[in-house]
């Protein structure tokens, strides 16, 4: 396996997300959920009160269906506080090089998605957003070894030996064509969900970030600008 230790993430900040508005919002957020087509809708529903450490008030198991934003809502219908957070899973399609059979694949990936009332947790909403997004692995927007955008000439060495050997599989110039649409794709995906989002909600602000890269968005617009 490559490595893959770092997340990116989304952190959207909505004007007044107050306990009054919180549930519609919630909602019209995860209408804008852009689902796998194999894998579409929530697989789980977990709240908690006042802060991380409580034990949830309500876990639902979600797996045996195709359930959606109504479902999710309707659940939290009765759990709608100001101190509260709401955590759900769903799967979105990205596309992943599989080594194994030397080709890109457009294949489900897993979206941790949370939403926070103002008072959770003394504020977190404040420096993580009222909705947080965990979008997937971060090479998946960035690359390996900072093999794609401007900066490819002066490439990462990789201590990870199958990281070394992707890297020199793609440093090939068809493959790091390839390489870089794939990659631009999976970019542009997650800026057009953005767009969606603040299409439905009034965002005050939103934040693409990531475990690894200073300036996570900088490095994707990078690569969307280099040709």
């Amino acid at each position: 396996m490559l490595r893959m230790a770092n997340r990116a993430y989304a952190s959207i900040w909505i004007t007044d997300f107050s306990a009054e508005k919180l549930l519609e919002g919630w909602k019209e957020f995860l209408r804008t959920v852009p689902f796998s087509t194999k894998r579409p809708g929530f697989s789980e529903l977990v709240i908690r009160a006042v802060d991380m450490a409580e034990t949830p008030i309500l876990e639902q198991d979600l797996r045996s269906g195709e359930y959606d934003a109504e479902v999710l809502t309707d659940l939290a219908r009765e759990h709608v506080h100001s101190d509260s957070s709401y955590e759900t899973q769903a799967w979105w399609d990205l596309w992943i090089y599989d080594a194994r059979g030397n080709r890109w694949e457009l294949k489900p990936q897993p979206l941790a998605i949370n939403c926070y009332g103002d008072e959770f947790d003394g504020g977190f909403a404040r420096e993580q957003g009222h909705l947080l997004v965990d979008a997937g692995f971060e090479h998946l927007f960035t690359g390996h070894a900072s093999l794609l955008g401007f900066s490819g000439t002066q490439r990462e060495r990789s201590e990870h030996p199958e990281e070394a050997n992707f890297v020199a599989l793609m440093s090939q110039p068809e493959n790091l064509r390839t390489y870089h649409e794939k990659t631009r794709a999976n970019i542009r995906k997650l800026y057009d969900w953005m767009e969606r989002i603040e299409a439905a909600l009034p965002v005050e602000r939103y934040r693409l970030w990531s475990e690894g890269e200073e300036n996570f968005e900088a490095r994707m617009e990078e690569i969307l600008a280099a040709r």
